[in-house]
C-alpha cells in the first residue's frame, strides 16, 4: 500500500496527536477529513481502531480491525486487535475471541502476543491449566522480563499472580 500524501497524511497525523493527548473526539475528527478513497487505507484502519477502542465503541473497533485482517491477512496485530475488540462488543465475548486467536495461532506460531491472549481468556474462563502452559509458551516465544511486568499488572491474570511473580 502506498503512502498517505497531504492533506490526507497532516489529518492522519493530527488523529494521532489528539490520541496520545487521550482526546478521541478530536482525533476521530481529524480522521474524518481523510478522502473517503483511502478510507481502507492501512493507516486510517489503524487510527480508526485506536480511536473507537479509546471511546470504548468495541463494536466499531471490531468492524475496522475485521477490515484490517482481511485487507492485511499477514499482520498478527490486526488479528489480536480482532480478537480484543470481539471479545468487548456487544454480542462478542472471549469464547468468539478465542476463535479468532486460535486461528491466529496457526498462522503465527512465533507471535508471543497470541499464546499470552490465549492464556488469559483461559485464565479468566478458569482453565488455569491451559492458561499456565499458554503463558509459558508466550515466555519462551518473547521477552521473559517484559512479559513478567505486563503480567503481573495484566487484571486477566490476578488468579495467577503468585506463579507470575515467581517465573
Amino acid at each position: 500500500m502506498q503512502p498517505l500524501e497531504p492533506p490526507d497524511s497532516h489529518f492522519v497525523s493530527a488523529a494521532i496527536g489528539w490520541l496520545e493527548l487521550g482526546n478521541w473526539r478530536e482525533a476521530a475528527a481529524e480522521l474524518d477529513g481523510v478522502r473517503k478513497a483511502l478510507s481502507k487505507h492501512p493507516a486510517v484502519l489503524w487510527l480508526r481502531y485506536d480511536v473507537h477502542a479509546q471511546a470504548g465503541h468495541w463494536d466499531l473497533a471490531s468492524e475496522a480491525a475485521f477490515t484490517l485482517a482481511r485487507t492485511m491477512p499477514g499482520e498478527p496485530a490486526a488479528w489480536t486487535k480482532l480478537a480484543y475488540a470481539t471479545r468487548r462488543k456487544p454480542g462478542g465475548g472471549i469464547p468468539r475471541a478465542k476463535e479468532i486467536l486460535a486461528a491466529a495461532r496457526r498462522l503465527f506460531p512465533a507471535e508471543m502476543l497470541i499464546p499470552y491472549n490465549l492464556a488469559c481468556y483461559e485464565c479468566q474462563l478458569g482453565n488455569l491449566a491451559l492458561a499456565r502452559a499458554l503463558l509459558r509458551e508466550a515466555f519462551q516465544l518473547g521477552n521473559p522480563a517484559q512479559l513478567k511486568q505486563m503480567s503481573l499488572s495484566d487484571t486477566d491474570l490476578e488468579p495467577l499472580r503468585q506463579e507470575i511473580r515467581l517465573m
